[in-house]
């Protein structure tokens, strides 16, 4: 591969000509940053890095800085005249919406629910009757009333089997940093030590609890008395029993997991144990272990079987397998003989992919008295395909065009409550009959002071550089003349086998319609729109099939008339941020404006950050030469270059983030303040009280969204339909 060699040479020669011509192109008005150059070296590569004196949080210079950045990007928006309207109007909206009821529970006679009820700051926990009346929903425990200023958040629960008792994770500051509260859900106090520990951004936190109630299995991490390196990984299984101390509770599992084990724990009722599913990092590998009710433990599956999910029921293991099956099939062990090589497969694989576990594919198998739910996927939109215990099939649920299901309860009477959201319509809770298969809608709905009559949804495709085929979801107003004036935001992720679903577009989307914009969501390879293949696709080595879906993506849109490159933004989140960075570094000329949060742009020292090894299964290690070349040709920050006219861009991150380091976003920004020819500006909020994004208040959110959209008015030179 001498050729790769040479390109890696290459790019790091542009990169330090960037860097020798930074003194010559600067952002006016950017606070100054200190260059002191630290070069390392990979191998026989030498690599310069000029900021690394921004990685260390702690340093009094570097929060300094941090301030003068922030106080920097604060004056910009205290300019606009648009701002402050924004904000008013999207609280406005945001309080005059319905409470949002997610994340049901059900147990005997009762439905568990999280729910937001603006303008409260927090989500709040709450019990229904089977009926799923909200009418009737009792508060039990908010965390509004705990902590006034908002910035106490639960960040999961489970209800006991018999609804007596709730095991709540909750943290501060969008920490996602969680300590596990038992709460009586008669009184909503707690009625039992708190178990800290329990829950990070690394690897998550999970519970499972014994099914008379007396004690659960659980998730934890060694804790403050260990080495920093150690005390946010090597996450084990521990039982407690209720009313102990938590100091004595057993260790059940865990000590030959990986550094990176992310763990979730699964209890069902009738089930003759827990499952346990252990991720190997964020990269799509699983394990699977019963730990039966009387304490045995048996692995059922392991990393190289490529099962990537598990059910328990009654009469059988439920397996979703992609060995020989991408897109995924159904197996069924039998429970006297969980020899994974005995597996049945009862749903063989289809044209949809079947979601996979993990953080953001929980629930996936649905088992009710006589039937198997199976959420699929298709590219984006979902689909729930019905079987027989058997695995003949019975049909699928009658659903929107373009909808999503994320969440399916079985309650008492067998029925199903189904969550079904869609770009246009508020989310709803739909019940579906468990004999019958048919849907009636149910009041656990959401309503929204704005409509989207007259909006639409088409599908298109755009074709990237290796002739791959890219699903665009357009939202345009009815009538779009496609003259190409229109101002376009596009939206994409790519990474992590998640998929960009349709969910609820809200107040700031028709807002940005209302001034005449088209807004685009992107379904780049990397995700799981249409199962493992499209995720490696885009994933380790083959990461820069990403960054072409969405360069491709953008080009279509500006080549079919929806919209110029002087019309055009782009915006992405986290792993999406690292999209945003490739690609206007790649191509600077291609948006006016990016908006990039949370976002990993030193994809050489990744690894390094707290939660980077998580990372690794995904973005690849540079100690592997063939993945160092990969992340070195395309790492934004190694790949910023002096004089080059960037976009406008729009930075946002949190102090607390423990899933991408907030350095990432200060090295970045000082790279690019100090380079970009264009003379727009490249600006920075930092949030002392918000993390990634989970567990942020509602005033936070909204702040960031007003934020976000004034930016993209300002440099679009777009007219406010406020003002």
């Amino acid at each position: 591969m001498a050729w790769q060699f040479a390109l890696t040479r290459l790019c790091g020669a542009f990169a330090l000509a960037g860097a020798a011509l930074l003194a010559h192109a600067a952002d006016p008005g950017a606070p100054p940053t200190p260059v002191t150059p630290v070069t390392d070296r990979y191998g026989d590569v030498s690599v310069r890095d000029p900021y690394r004196w921004l990685e260390k949080a702690s340093d009094p210079k570097v929060k300094q800085w941090s301030a003068a950045q922030d106080k920097r990007t604060r004056a910009y928006f205290g300019k606009l005249p648009a701002r402050q309207p924004m904000f008013d109007w999207l609280m406005k909206q945001a309080t005059a919406s319905s409470s949002a009821y997610y994340d049901l529970h059900a147990t005997p006679g009762q439905l568990f629910a999280l729910y937001n009820q603006p303008p409260r700051q927090q989500p709040m926990l709450a019990v229904l009757g089977q009926d799923a009346d909200p009418a009737k929903a009792r508060v039990v425990l908010d965390p509004n009333t705990l902590n006034p200023k908002g910035t106490t958040a639960i960040d999961w629960y489970v209800p006991s089997p018999t609804g007596k008792l709730v095991a709540v994770s909750m943290s501060e500051n969008g920490s996602e940093d969680g300590s596990l509260h038992i709460v009586d859900v008669a009184t909503g106090k707690d009625v039992d030590k708190v178990i800290p520990n329990v829950q990070y951004p690394t690897g998550g936190g999970s519970l499972a609890w014994r099914e008379d109630g007396s004690g659960f299995w659980y998730t934890r991490y060694p804790g403050a008395k260990e080495p920093a390196e150690r005390q946010h990984f090597y996450q084990q299984i521990y039982y407690h029993r209720v009313g102990d101390d938590p100091a004595k509770d057993v260790y059940v599992l865990g000590k030959d997991f990986p550094r990176v084990a992310e763990i979730a724990l699964d209890a069902r009722p009738g089930a003759p144990g827990v499952i346990a599913s252990v991720a190997n990092g964020d990269g799509g590998e699983f394990a699977h272990y019963l730990i039966a009710r009387d304490g045995g433990i048996r692995q059922v599956t392991r990393f190289e079987d490529k099962v990537v999910a598990a059910a328990l029921g009654p009469d059988g293991l439920y397996l979703i397998s992609r060995q020989d099956a991408p897109r995924g099939k159904l197996l069924k062990l039998a429970l006297d003989d969980l020899t994974l090589a005995k597996a049945q497969t009862i749903v063989p694989e289809s044209d949809a992919a079947l979601e996979p576990g993990g953080e953001f594919g929980a629930g996936n198998i649905t088992l009710t008295r006589n039937a198997i739910y199976l959420r699929e996927i298709v590219g984006g939109p979902s689909r729930v395909a019905i079987y027989g215990l058997d695995g003949k099939p019975r049909g699928q649920l009658q659903l929107p065009e373009v909808a999503t299901v994320d969440e399916m309860t079985v309650m008492d009477d067998g029925s199903l409550l189904v969550a079904v959201k869609t770009y246009l319509e508020p989310p709803q809770f739909m019940r579906v009959d468990a004999d019958s298969g048919r849907s009636k809608p149910t009041a656990l709905r959401q309503t929204s002071p704005v409509s989207f009559g007259d909006v639409e949804v088409v599908r298109e495709f755009a074709t990237s550089k290796d002739g791959t085929r890219i699903p665009l979801n357009i939202v345009r107003r009815k009538g779009l003349k496609l003259d190409g004036s229109a101002p376009l935001l596009l939206n994409g992720y790519g990474g992590y086998n998640v998929s960009l679903v349709p969910r609820f577009l809200g107040a700031a989307t028709r807002l940005w319609l209302d001034a005449g914009g088209v807004y685009v969501i992107a379904n780049l390879r990397g995700g799981g729109e249409f199962g493992e293949t499209w995720h490696t696709q885009g994933a380790l080595t083959n990461k820069q099939n990403v960054f072409d879906d969405f360069a491709a993506s953008a080009q279509y849109l500006v080549d079919k008339g929806y919209t110029s490159k002087e019309r055009m933004a782009a915006i992405g989140g986290s792993n999406g941020g690292l999209l945003m960075g490739a690609v206007f570094t790649q191509h600077p000329e291609l948006f006016r404006a990016v908006v990039s949060t949370v976002g990993i742009y030193d994809m050489l020292r990744v690894e390094l950050d707290p939660n980077g090894a998580f990372n690794v299964t995904e973005f690849g290690t540079v100690k592997n030469p063939e993945q160092f070349q990969a992340l070195y040709a395309y790492s934004p920050y190694h790949h910023v270059n002096g004089g080059a006219k960037y976009p406008a861009i729009f930075m946002a991150t949190g102090e607390t983030d423990g899933r991408v380091n907030p350095m990432h976003s200060r090295k970045m920004v000082a790279r690019l303040q100090a380079a970009t020819g264009s003379g727009r500006p490249v600006l920075l909020s930092i949030n002392a009280h918000a993390g990634h994004g989970m567990g942020s208040s509602l005033s936070i959110r909204v702040n960031q969204m007003a934020d976000i959209y004034a930016f993209l008015f300002d440099q679009l030179g777009m007219t406010s339909p406020l003002q």
